[in-house]
């Protein structure tokens, strides 16, 4: 009896690492993906960094600041590449309305942009945090 609850244990483990190495193996895929270059030869994220590199002459104390406060709710391990993914955003947003500095309507805007629609109703509730009413950014949640 021993020798069998042994071997199901066995079993048991190599099911759970064969999971977690796939599942670790899809995100490296993903981010193997977006670091591929497109037919101009850029990559995805050569692009935000292009136009995070562009636009950092544009952040203010407080939209910098409102930017992290916003990106609070995610856990510590992905807020960086939260960041820079919303800045580059935000980024190309500032560039497409040649703006002279982030506004506030720009930094929700990207963050809403570069935010999953599933994670929609998390960015509302840090909104309401920060005291910005999300109804008047309505028609960015829309896009």
């Amino acid at each position: 009896m021993p020798e069998n609850l042994m071997m199901y244990f066995i079993v048991f483990w190599g099911f759970v690492m064969i999971g977690l190495m796939s599942i670790g193996g899809y995100f490296m895929f993903r981010k193997f993906l977006k670091r591929m270059p497109k037919e101009d030869g850029r990559s995805l994220l050569d692009i935000e960094d292009d136009y995070i590199d562009k636009t950092r002459h544009l952040w203010t104390p407080e939209t910098r600041t409102l930017l992290d406060r916003l990106v609070t709710p995610v856990p510590e391990l992905f807020r960086d590449v939260a960041i820079r993914k919303i800045a580059g955003k935000i980024g190309q947003f500032a560039l497409e309305t040649r703006a002279r500095e982030m506004t506030t309507e720009l930094v929700v805007k990207g963050y809403i942009a570069a935010t999953p629609k599933r994670d929609h109703k998390f960015l509302k509730k840090a909104l309401e945090e920060e005291q910005i009413d999300w109804k008047v950014y309505q028609r960015y949640f829309q896009q």
